[in-house]
């Protein structure tokens, strides 16, 4: 006769079962994390730990790019010194020139009794890598919260606007680049003035959208940041216009364009400190809202007199 022995473990759920409760649990995380951002401060507190892995898997590579420049000649070195000395030299006069334009144009806007033009200031970070999305256009840049970087900040380089900072963690920031397919930027054209949004296409491209089919728009023209969205200052080349297709039977043509800053390019770019709003006076407040201003302290509140026939 068969003989079987009693199990030493009690038999638990079944697999299947098993399977279809985790799969349940992680559909309803996803869909949790996605409506209500509740793991975002779990992914800040990863990337703490997770920073000092990234920059140790990515210290033979910077090891081996950085071989060549160390055991570099330097008879080159000495050449290329010797070049920037010379340019150095022969720039100072137009820098000295161009100093002296500067000062002779801020006493014109004081005595034309012009705004002056908003200073742009921010800090030189480094691109380190791009995103691990392929369907995205974002960097991730070297500076995060302990460099008071936070999101919506605009993001430059030396010719033109680059994009902007949206998401930040305690020691890097990722930067949505202009030519992300969710990116817009409130532009305006510098030949005759006219204003659009330009949108990113995904493929290192930009459309300039809700312009009339008869709109005075030319290939070559630059477009640069209106200001309109209170992020970006005015003024910042964004693109240019490189094709134009026009048809009859659509309201609006379709613009296509080509940004002017090295959006795809790896380097260093500079993140502008936030934009700061204007604040009205008190009076001109009051008078905004439609309350009375209040008297200021000391003032004496003279009465109308009644004049009678």
């Amino acid at each position: 006769m068969d003989y079987q022995p009693p199990p030493f473990f009690k038999r638990g759920p079944a697999p299947l079962a098993l399977l279809s409760l985790y799969v349940a649990l992680s559909v309803s995380l996803l869909v949790v994390d996605a409506r209500f951002h509740t793991l975002e401060l779990l992914r800040q507190a990863l990337s703490v730990f997770t920073h000092p892995l990234q920059q140790a898997a990515h210290a033979p590579l910077a090891l081996v790019a950085n071989a060549g420049d160390y055991f570099s000649s330097v008879s080159r070195l000495q050449s290329e010194n010797a070049d920037l000395r010379r340019a150095q030299i022969e720039s100072a006069p137009k820098l000295l020139r161009t100093q002296q334009l500067e000062i002779e144009n801020e006493r014109l806007r004081r005595l034309l009794d012009v705004r002056e033009r908003q200073h742009a200031k921010g800090q030189v970070t480094q691109i380190l890598r791009a995103a691990r999305d392929p369907f995205s256009r974002r960097v991730v840049v070297d500076k995060g919260q302990q460099d008071r970087i936070v999101a919506g900040q605009p993001v430059v380089d030396d010719v033109g606007i680059v994009g902007q900072v949206t998401r930040v963690f305690p020691f890097v920031s990722e930067v949505t680049l202009i030519t992300d397919k969710d990116q817009a930027v409130p532009v305006q054209i510098v030949r005759n003035g006219l204003r659009s949004v330009v949108f990113g296409l995904g493929n290192g491209q930009l459309e300039l959208r809700f312009m009339p089919a008869n709109a005075d728009v030319q290939n070559g023209d630059l477009l640069v940041t209106s200001g309109l969205d209170g992020v970006f200052l005015p003024g910042f080349p964004v693109a240019k216009v490189v094709h134009i297709e026009r048809d009859t039977s659509y309201s609006f043509a379709r613009i296509y364009c080509v940004p002017v800053a090295g959006v795809e390019n790896f380097g260093e770019v500079m993140v502008l400190e936030p934009r700061k709003v204007a604040t009205l006076p008190p009076e001109l407040s009051a008078e905004a809202s439609g309350a009375p201003a209040a008297p200021e302290k000391g003032a004496r509140v003279k009465k109308k007199r009644v004049l009678r026939d």
